[in-house]
């Protein structure tokens, strides 16, 4: 049985930090609006992708089933002439067995899949999505932000920054923790930094044709 001890730390930011896949499944408790599974990138593979030209970077954006994550993963990744090699099957590897992990959480059939390369300030404002849950990891640049509103839906006073390449899940207005922390998300601002982010986003579907 997974400890319950982490939860009671989740309490002041409403985020969980687990270091295993297995305690992704700790988002169903009540309490828990969120949580980030601290794991760090191997040097090896931050080199490469953080080397890549933009344009090399994979981008996708496709509702599947989780077992489908992979060839979507590589077709992106084929069309954006992303080398070949090691570490960009590590990406791939990654991105289907975040899809499969997430997928179980959930209980989901289906999967809204993104990767996105971002540039500007998206999703700049602090807010909630309008989903049961969100899976988030950046694997190139600064990780999406979040705090504990202290009311009324107030930006929060203290920020916090999800590390490069650590998944965070994130409950939404359809599936809120309970007692509700208050726990707002963003992406970072990077407009004019030059930096570019490379973000994999997952969302639970229950029936495509309704997305459509």
């Amino acid at each position: 049985m997974t400890s319950m001890r982490p939860i009671h730390a989740a309490t002041k930011t409403g985020v969980l930090t687990v270091t295993a896949p297995s305690e992704i499944a700790l988002i169903r408790a009540p309490e828990i609006g969120g949580l980030v599974w601290r794991r760090s990138p191997l040097p090896s593979f931050q080199t490469w992708i953080e080397g890549l030209p933009p344009s090399r970077l994979p981008r996708a954006r496709v509702i599947l089933r989780p077992a489908a994550a992979r060839s979507v993963v590589t077709e992106a990744c084929n069309s954006a002439a992303t080398p070949e090699g090691p570490e960009r099957e590590r990406l791939i590897d990654d991105v289907a067995a975040l899809a499969d992990i997430f997928a179980g959480v959930t209980n989901a059939p289906w999967l809204r899949l993104r990767l996105d390369v971002v540039t500007g300030d998206a999703c700049r404002r602090f807010h909630v999505d309008r989903v049961t849950a969100r899976l988030v990891c950046t694997y190139r640049g600064t990780g999406t932000q979040y705090g504990v509103s202290d009311a009324d839906g107030a930006d929060p006073q203290t920020i916090h920054t999800v590390p490069t390449g650590a998944p965070f899940v994130v409950r939404g207005t359809l599936w809120p923790a309970q007692p509700d922390p208050g726990l707002l998300h963003r992406s970072p601002p990077i407009e004019g930094t030059g930096e570019t982010r490379l973000m994999l986003a997952l969302d639970p579907i229950d029936d495509p044709e309704e997305e459509a």
